[in-house]
């Protein structure tokens, strides 16, 4: 492959970030808001505490 072939995914997102420059600001705020969260480690500890253990097969009639 030639190395100065961009797809032409590569060229539409180029495009898009040059028009809308707010972008990559637009998806830092939306991966703070989803994933970047702070985990209060008594909380998660409670979670571990309460799992009840999966048996191997979970179908099986007791």
């Amino acid at each position: 492959m030639a190395k100065n072939y961009e797809s032409e995914i590569t060229q539409f997102l180029k495009k898009y970030k040059t028009e809308h420059p707010d972008t990559e600001m637009r998806q830092r705020e939306g991966r703070a808001r989803l994933w970047d969260k702070n985990i209060d480690p008594e909380f998660q500890e409670g979670f571990r505490a309460s799992r009840v253990p999966q048996k191997p097969y979970v179908y099986q009639a007791d």
